[in-house]
């Protein structure tokens, strides 16, 4: 496995796709993160933007590979496993895009409250942070993965799939995603950083069964994820 995950970011690397989605996440740090906002407030914003970064990123990696590489790298590895290698490869490239965000934001933000009301010690706010944007990279990468092959082939209808996806994961009431990053712009009112452990733990399991239907589902219809497929 360890050789297909540096196989699959050596393609999305040399591909440069992954410009559009950092790119923008960039940008929406750029637009919702300031020097000096409350740290708390800032981590959240961090949050929601990664998550459909993440989604962006899976549909990438899942498409990256030529028709004829991909059908050599499944002979080799088998279906499921080089399916597998690809979502890992999106999911650990938001993770780190993650780490760097909430490094970044620490680092600029005023660690207190919202109102200059309490300090927010440096520690708690990067665990929370760390843990919030985990939850948005586990919603996101399960978004993506439900959204593209082998579930959905036409590129139209996955890219408008994903980005519905995304949204919804964001707002809709009982998504981890909206539970952690709520809970850091609430818990900004009282300089108190909470950390999403059970929105971590339902995102954890909504990326694992996302995964395993995903790679069973590219096991069964093959390498190139056709439902005709042997």
């Amino acid at each position: 496995m360890t050789a297909l995950l540096v196989y699959q970011e050596l393609l999305l690397l040399r591909s440069q796709r992954w410009l559009p989605p950092v790119l923008l996440y960039a940008a929406f740090l750029a637009v919702g993160v300031q020097a000096g906002s409350p740290v708390l407030d800032a981590l959240g914003w961090a949050a929601a933007g990664l998550l459909p970064a993440t989604a962006w990123l899976v549909r990438v990696c899942a498409t990256q590979e030529p028709a004829a590489a991909r059908h050599v790298t499944a002979a080799a590895a088998g279906p499921a496993r080089a399916h597998l290698s690809a979502l890992l490869a999106a999911a650990g490239t938001a993770a780190v895009l993650g780490c760097a965000a909430t490094a970044l934001v620490v680092a600029v933000s005023d660690l207190s409250g919202a109102g200059n009301r309490a300090a927010v010690p440096p520690g708690q706010a990067v665990s929370a942070g760390l843990a919030a944007c985990a939850v948005s990279v586990l919603t996101g990468a399960a978004a993506g993965a439900l959204c593209t092959r082998p579930l959905l082939h036409a590129r139209g209808w996955s890219l408008v799939a994903t980005a519905l996806a995304a949204l919804s994961a964001l707002v809709t009431t009982g998504s981890p995603a909206k539970a952690a990053v709520t809970g850091l712009v609430t818990g900004s009112r009282t300089g108190t950083a909470h950390l999403p452990l059970l929105p971590l733990a339902a995102a954890s399991a909504l990326a694992c069964a996302s995964a395993a239907l995903a790679c069973h589902l590219a096991s069964r219809r093959g390498a190139a994820g056709d439902p005709a497929a042997p």
